[in-house]
């Protein structure tokens, strides 16, 4: 009997917990000064992913535990200041009134990875609200970014574009990292940011923020001169359906979508994506290409020919001509009925014979489309009220055009994303693994190509019912046979090119179609790209009355893979393995009752090619006033940038140039000036470079935020950098295994089927490259709905003249 009692006891005693720990419900109504409801407005517990947000007539209910004493209510809404409420109790009849925010108020985590307010941040710092993304009306989200300070935007097409601050802008952002929720969104086979094909759906950001300068103290290598972080919505906090469609110009369409529901309390699932097709832009620059490419190039409108940006195919024959016109067969002078050697034009004289080429509308045949797809499901579950789990994918396939060392036409290339990640109120773990692929690869199917590489291999293919001759070499025989026979030199020029493939007919597209399936390096134009990227990271920030203290960790790894189209590697062989880890910590203290405030940041690196880098930072910021509205800066701080993938691991034949990674112990060989007549002996002939090592930049940053008066806003900035072992691209004349060539070996150079070439590298420049530069902001809220800004940027560089080499 007394066994039953105690039993009874028991189950009395645990109903009766199980009671006081069942949430009680809080509700209310959450409105502006005016009255007006905010619907959508965010209602979560302080330090937890507890809450939900209002309805259409701005009405919120969400549950609450009060066993463990009073809740702290967060009411958040963009554009308003966000308004903590203490309750001891549950309360079913809540007004919480939101007054419109300052730009100081505004919290940023991208400068020091923690939460603090834009005012108080110790760099400078952009951030874009989601009112203000979605006001973005250009096709890329990235490409919306050039209208604020201090960023530049390169586009190679209408949906490829990068970004740059502080100058030194690319196609490929490789001083730059953009990240998605903490994610690089770099397609690692070719070290490049497409825009913002790999970040999220455009309806899914939250915001974007951007530092500008060195960051490789908390971000690692390659945050050398900016960070851009996109940070999505959360399913928990932003539930709901959203549509957006869009058209314009070049027959642009553009659809997003974004879905996301709580199931129960515990679990939020979101999906998201979106669909972009238009024409794109068609590359059309009929300048000449740079001599430092092509020493023997024409200058535009020559008779011989030339070698322009945007043409393919427009090869040096390596015909050059002499005071008597020579047959290359025979290598002897054509002659007249007479005997007599057949003299030269004179307009053709010491000039190098260049085929005609294909331009870039020809070489796509016409279909100029460009698309992108994306779709980005996601599952989270909160494993307490401060502790979220979190899964996503993404997916995304693109036909766009990019410029690199050549230019390429992806079609149907794209990548492949995913990631788990566990965090708390301060800390995080996360893993994530990008894969990357460049589209079919069957006789049959869509595949992305080289586009030089096309127009060069189109030249060389057999002339049908000829053994051997190819359609190159049958252009120079007409063109010289033409010269011979007395024919004017446009005559001779336009009846060789008769000669050629003709764009738009049945033979053009066959070999056409044959080039750009074709994966054999040194004679098909596909371009297999199947890299991976693998990383692990983590984070805690542990606060104490001494000092706010952040520590993190993290690991990379690269498996790249092209089937040889790209890298050493080669067809179906392994992937070339990369790596670097790194660890980083920080320290923040507030003084004075958060007038000032200290920081000191460091992180060290090991990379598999380049040993270990470290890169601190320092800075002081300085609030004066009762309330905070002026902020002065100052820091310090070093980066280190690893040479690209590309840059390391790159094997391409361009036929112009050999491209090769440089990671070996040196190159040796002569400056393209013995190609210009100079002697090989000349001792300033020779070249010399050594292995490849980590770009440096130490910057000095000092700035100015502050609220001048109410709804005016300014933000100056002032920077000073000098770079280290600025890494450029270097051609010389050079044997492939890196040595030096005899004299006598320099007549073969780019021959076909020699070891001399022309050779392309990444190398450090000798010399120090300073550049500063200074930017400034004003930004007035009529509304919360209305702010006019405006800004200006200046960027110098100091150094003039590089050089390349030791």
């Amino acid at each position: 009997m007394q066994q039953r009692y105690f039993f009874l006891i028991i189950c009395l005693m645990l109903a009766l917990t199980g009671w006081a720990q069942v949430p009680q419900t809080i509700s209310g109504t959450v409105q502006t000064e005016a009255g007006m409801p905010l619907p959508g407005a965010t209602i979560f517990f302080k330090g937890t992913y507890n809450g939900g947000s209002t309805n259409e007539e701005g009405q919120f209910q969400i549950k609450a535990d009060f066993s463990k004493g009073p809740q702290v209510l967060s009411i958040s809404f963009v554009g308003y200041e966000t308004q903590m409420l203490t309750l001891a109790q549950p309360d079913n009849a809540l007004v919480v009134t939101l007054r419109p925010s300052a730009v100081l108020d505004q919290v940023v985590v991208a400068a020091s990875r923690v939460e603090e307010s834009i005012g108080q941040v110790p760099v400078t710092v952009e951030k874009l609200s989601q009112r203000q993304v979605e006001q973005i009306t250009t096709p890329d989200l990235v490409a919306g970014l050039g209208r604020f300070k201090g960023i530049d935007v390169s586009s190679s097409s209408l949906l490829t574009t990068s970004f740059s601050t502080r100058g030194f802008n690319s196609s490929r952002s490789e001083r730059v990292i953009q990240l998605s929720d903490y994610m690089d969104t770099q397609v690692p086979s070719l070290s490049s940011y497409f825009g913002n094909l790999l970040g999220a759906p455009v309806l899914d950001v939250a915001s974007v923020e951007i530092v500008h300068g060195p960051a490789s103290a908390l971000y690692g290598a390659n945050a050398f001169n900016g960070v851009l972080l996109t940070n999505s919505k959360d399913p928990f906090k932003e539930p709901g359906l959203t549509v957006r469609l869009r058209g314009g110009n070049r027959d642009l369409l553009d659809g997003q979508l974004r879905y996301a529901t709580k199931i129960g309390e515990r679990v939020a699932f979101k999906i998201s994506g979106g669909a972009t097709v238009a024409n794109d832009f068609i590359a059309d620059n009929k300048d000449a290409t740079s001599a430092l490419i092509e020493p023997a190039n024409n200058q535009p409108g020559s008779a011989a020919g030339y070698d322009a940006v945007s043409r393919y195919g427009d090869v040096n024959t390596g015909y050059v001509f002499a005071n008597v016109l020579v047959n290359p067969a025979t290598r002897q002078p054509y002659t007249n009925a007479q005997g007599q050697p057949i003299p030269t034009p004179a307009e053709l004289r010491g000039k190098t014979l260049f085929l005609p080429g294909f331009s870039e509308s020809e070489l796509v045949a016409g279909d100029n489309k460009t698309h992108s797809y994306k779709v980005a499901p996601s599952l989270s579950v909160l494993l307490t009220n401060s502790i979220k789990a979190t899964a996503d994918y993404k997916y995304t396939n693109a036909t766009t055009t990019y410029q690199s060392a050549s230019r390429y036409r992806f079609v149907n290339g794209g990548a492949h994303q995913g990631r788990v990640q566990l965090e708390g109120r301060n800390w995080f773990v996360r893993a994530f693994t990008t894969h990357d692929f460049s589209g079919g690869t069957g006789a049959q199917a869509d595949g992305s190509y080289n586009l030089g590489f096309l127009g060069g291999f189109l030249q060389n293919q057999v002339v049908p019912g000829a053994t051997t001759t190819t359609y190159g070499q049958r252009y120079v025989a007409t063109y010289l046979g033409g010269l011979a026979a007395g024919l004017p030199v446009a005559n001779a020029a336009s009846g060789a090119a008769a000669t050629l493939l003709q764009p738009g007919t049945q033979l053009f597209d066959e070999a056409r179609n044959k080039v750009i399936h074709d994966p054999t390096p040194g004679q098909g134009a596909l371009l297999v790209i199947r890299s991976i990227l693998n990383e692990g990271s983590g984070q805690y920030t542990f606060n104490n009355s001494i000092a706010d203290l952040t520590v993190g960790a993290a690991y990379r790894q690269y498996l790249l893979g092209s089937d040889g189209s790209l890298f050493e590697d080669t067809k179906g062989g392994d992937r070339i393995k990369n790596y670097e880890y790194g660890a980083y910590a920080q320290a923040t203290k507030a003084l004075f009752d958060s007038h000032l405030k200290l920081a000191a940041a460091g992180r060290v690196d090991q990379f598999q090619n380049f040993g270990m880098a470290f890169s601190p930072r320092a800075s002081v910021v300085f609030s004066p006033g009762a309330d905070k509205l002026q902020n002065f800066r100052a820091s310090f701080s070093r980066a280190f940038r690893a040479p690209t993938q590309n840059d390391q691991y790159i094997k391409l034949d361009v036929g112009r140039a050999f491209l090769l990674g440089n990671v070996r112990g040196g190159f040796d060989g002569y400056t393209l000036d013995v190609l210009k007549g100079a002697s090989p002996a000349d001792a300033a002939n020779l070249y010399h470079a050594d292995k490849l090592r980590l770009e440096e930049v130490n910057s000095y940053e000092v700035g100015y935020r502050a609220e001048l008066f109410k709804k005016l806003y300014i933000d100056v900035d002032y920077f000073y950098s000098t770079y280290n072992n600025f890494i450029a691209t270097q051609n010389f004349v050079g044997r492939l295994d890196g040595t030096r060539p005899a004299p006598a070996e320099l007549a073969t150079t780019n021959a076909p089927g020699s070891n001399v070439r022309v050779i392309q590298i990444a190398a450090n420049v000798d010399q120090r490259v300073q550049s500063q530069g200074a930017g400034v902001t004003l930004s007035y809220a009529f509304a919360p709905s209305l702010t006019l800004n405006g800004n200006y940027s200046y960027n110098e560089l100091i150094t003039k003249n590089l050089k390349a080499g030791t």
